[in-house]
C-alpha cells in the first residue's frame, strides 16, 4: 500500500513533470479551471441579484455554459496544428477579457436595454463556455509534445482542471467576497487569466509565431482590467442608477443578497434587496405596526420576543415600545444588514436607533463597552444591548439562519415575529414551510402568539392561502388579516397560536376585543385592527388544499405564477 502511495505521489504532475514546459501548461490548466468555475458562479450570482429565483438562474446558467463547453471541445478539432500556441493564448486572453467585463456588460444592459438582457446574458455565457471547452483539448494537444503517453497527458490535464475548479470555488465562496463586489471579483479573475497567458507567452515565446501581437493584446487587456478595477464601484452605481427612480445612496452585494438604498429629493428612503422593494420610509410604519402590534396586544405575556428576519431594526423599534419586554432575540442571516441598520444615518433615523441608540449598552464577548463609544464588531459576534431606563430589555442580535436557530434553540418565546422577504425564491420559500412552523410551535409558549408577513392576498392569493394552510397543518391556529400599504398595495399577515390552546375563532375574538393601543403609533388603531379582519366575498376561498414542505415546494410555484399572471 505504501509503495502504491509513493507511486501515485511521484505521478502527480506538479511534483514530477517532464520538464518545465509541462509544468507551465499544468499551471495554466489549474488557473483556467479555477477561473472558469468562478466565472460561472459570478454570472449566476449577478443573474440571481437582477432577476431573482436564484436556484433557476444558477441551474440554467451553469447548464448552458457546460453545454457550450461540450460544443467548444468538438469545435476545436477544426483548428489545425499550425500556430497552436498562438491560438491557445488568444483563447486564454479572450476568456480573460469576456469574464472580466461580463458582469459590467450585463449590469449596464439590464439597466439601459432590459428587453435585450437575456440575449446578451446567454450570448456571453455561451461564448465563455465555448472558449473554456476549446482550451482543455487545445492544451492537451500542446502537451503531447512533452507528455507523449495519452493516459498520462489526458489524466494530468483533466486533473489540474478539476483541482483548479475546487480552488476557484473555495476562493469565490470564502475569500473574494470579503474584499470585492461581484463586478470587482470578475475583474480580479480576469487579471489572473491574463497573467497566466503572459507567463505562458514568455515561457513559450520561441514557439509563438506572433509574440508581439499577443504581447500587445495582453498589455492592453491587463491595463484595461486594472483601470476598470479602480472605477468598478462608481460604474456599478452609475449603471444601477438607471434601475431606480430615486438617487442610489448605498449599494453593496453581500454573501447573501444585494442591498440598495435610494433617497428621493423629498427625503423618501427606499430599501431594495435583490432588486425587490422591501420598504419605503413614507409608509413602512403601516406595514411594521400591522406586523408587530396585533400580536403584542393579544399576547398574555411579552417578556421574551423573537424576531426572525427584520435586520433593518424597524420591527424591533415597535417591539421596544412595550415596557414589559425583557428580552428580544433578533435573528437575521446577513450581518451586513444589521450593521447597516446600526450605522447608516438614514436607517438609524427610521428605526429610531433600535440597534444602536445611545441609551444602549453593548456586551461583546462578555465585555462591557460603554454606550456611545462602541466600535463596529465582527459579523459573527453576538450583540447584547441593555436599555438604560427603568425597564431593562436585553436585545441579542444573531447573524445566523433563522430556520437553523429555531430548530436548535432550547427555550420558549411569548411572541415570535417572522419578518422574512416574500417567498420569491426556493431559498426563501423554505422559511414558510411546515418544517419551520413545526419548530416555531415547539418554541412558542403555550399561550404565545406567532405572526408572519405573508405577501399580498390580492396579487398572490394562492400563495397567501397556502401559507395559512401550512400553518394549520403544523398545529397552529392561524387567522388572516390585511391592510393597504401604498408602496405594495393590498398586503397580508397570518397571526396564530397553539391550536391546542386557542382555536381560530377564539384568536379572532381576542383581536376584535382590543380596545387600546397603549404605545405610540403613527397609524394603527383598534378600529383598523378590527377592519383588517374583514374580507371580501371569496377572498379566502381556494380550490387548492396542498401545503408547503421542504420536499414539495408549492408556495414558490403559487407565488411565481400569481405575479406572472399580474
Amino acid at each position: 500500500m505504501f509503495a502504491a502511495a509513493v507511486k501515485w505521489f511521484k505521478a502527480w504532475p506538479l511534483l514530477h513533470v517532464r520538464g518545465r514546459d509541462s509544468l507551465v501548461l499544468y499551471a495554466s490548466m489549474f488557473v483556467m479551471g479555477g477561473c472558469g468555475l468562478a466565472y460561472e458562479y459570478t454570472l449566476s450570482k449577478l443573474a440571481s441579484d437582477l432577476l431573482g429565483n436564484s436556484t433557476m438562474q444558477w441551474a440554467i446558467i451553469i447548464g448552458v455554459m457546460m453545454f457550450f463547453m461540450g460544443v467548444g471541445s468538438d469545435v476545436q478539432k477544426l483548428l489545425s496544428d499550425s500556430r497552436l500556441f498562438d491560438k491557445f493564448l488568444w483563447a486564454e486572453m479572450l476568456l480573460g477579457v469576456l469574464g472580466a467585463f461580463g458582469p459590467l456588460l450585463l449590469l449596464w444592459t439590464y439597466a439601459r436595454f432590459p428587453m435585450q438582457y437575456s440575449v446578451v446574458q446567454y450570448g456571453l455565457i455561451s461564448a465563455i463556455g465555448l472558449i473554456i471547452g476549446m482550451e482543455i483539448p487545445l492544451l492537451t494537444r500542446l502537451n503531447q509534445a512533452f507528455t507523449t503517453e495519452l493516459k498520462v497527458n489526458l489524466g494530468s490535464v483533466l486533473k489540474m482542471d478539476y483541482v483548479g475548479a475546487l480552488a476557484g470555488a473555495l476562493l469565490w465562496i470564502f475569500l473574494l467576497p470579503r474584499f470585492f463586489t461581484v463586478v470587482e471579483t470578475a475583474l480580479v479573475l480576469g487579471v489572473a487569466n491574463i497573467a497566466v497567458a503572459i507567463a505562458a507567452l514568455i515561457h513559450f515565446r520561441k514557439l509563438v509565431k506572433r509574440p508581439f501581437a499577443l504581447a500587445a493584446m495582453a498589455v492592453l487587456a491587463l491595463a484595461g482590467i486594472g483601470f476598470s478595477l479602480t472605477r468598478a464601484a462608481a460604474w456599478s452605481v452609475a449603471a444601477e442608477q438607471h434601475l431606480y427612480q430615486d438617487r442610489v445612496v448605498y449599494s453593496h452585494t453581500t454573501r447573501y443578497q444585494h442591498i440598495v438604498l435610494t433617497e428621493s429629493p423629498q427625503g423618501r428612503v427606499s430599501c431594495y434587496l435583490n432588486g425587490n422593494l422591501q420598504f419605503r420610509s413614507s409608509d413602512e410604519f403601516i406595514y411594521h405596526e400591522n406586523l408587530v402590534h396585533p400580536a403584542m396586544l393579544i399576547a398574555p405575556r411579552r417578556a421574551r420576543v423573537l424576531i426572525m428576519g427584520g435586520g433593518d431594526g424597524l420591527a424591533l423599534r415597535e417591539v421596544l415600545k412595550y415596557p414589559d419586554v425583557r428580552e428580544v432575540v433578533l435573528c437575521d442571516l446577513d450581518p451586513e444588514m444589521t450593521r447597516l441598520a446600526r450605522e447608516n444615518e438614514l436607517l438609524v433615523r427610521m428605526n429610531e436607533s433600535s440597534l444602536s441608540d445611545a441609551r444602549l449598552v453593548e456586551f461583546s464577548n462578555g465585555a462591557l463597552v460603554p454606550a456611545g463609544t462602541r466600535e463596529v464588531t465582527t459579523p459573527d459576534v453576538k450583540h447584547r444591548y441593555e436599555l438604560s431606563t427603568e425597564t431593562v430589555a436585553t436585545v441579542e442580535v444573531l447573524n445566523v439562519d433563522a430556520a437553523k436557530f429555531i430548530e436548535q434553540f432550547e427555550g420558549s418565546f411569548d411572541v415570535i415575529i417572522a419578518d422574512f422577504p416574500d417567498p420569491n425564491s426556493l431559498d426563501l420559500s423554505r422559511l414558510y414551510s411546515k418544517g419551520l412552523y413545526t419548530h416555531v410551535l415547539g418554541r412558542l409558549s403555550r399561550d404565545g402568539v406567532f405572526v408572519q408577513q405573508s405577501t399580498s392576498p390580492f396579487h398572490a392569493k394562492e400563495a397567501f392561502l397556502c401559507i395559512g394552510r401550512t400553518m394549520r397543518a403544523s398545529g397552529l391556529a392561524p387567522v388572516p388579516y390585511h391592510d393597504n400599504v401604498p408602496s405594495f398595495g393590498e398586503w397580508g399577515w397570518w397571526i396564530a397560536g397553539h391550536a391546542g390552546f386557542v382555536d381560530e375563532a377564539g384568536l379572532r375574538r381576542r383581536l376584535e376585543a382590543v380596545r387600546e393601543v397603549p404605545v405610540p403609533v403613527h397609524y394603527l388603531s383598534c378600529e383598523t385592527i378590527r377592519a383588517s379582519l374583514l374580507w371580501g366575498k371569496g377572498a379566502l376561498e381556494s380550490e387548492n388544499d396542498d401545503i408547503n414542505t421542504l420536499t414539495r415546494d408549492r408556495l414558490f410555484e403559487y407565488y411565481q405564477q400569481s405575479w406572472l399572471d399580474q
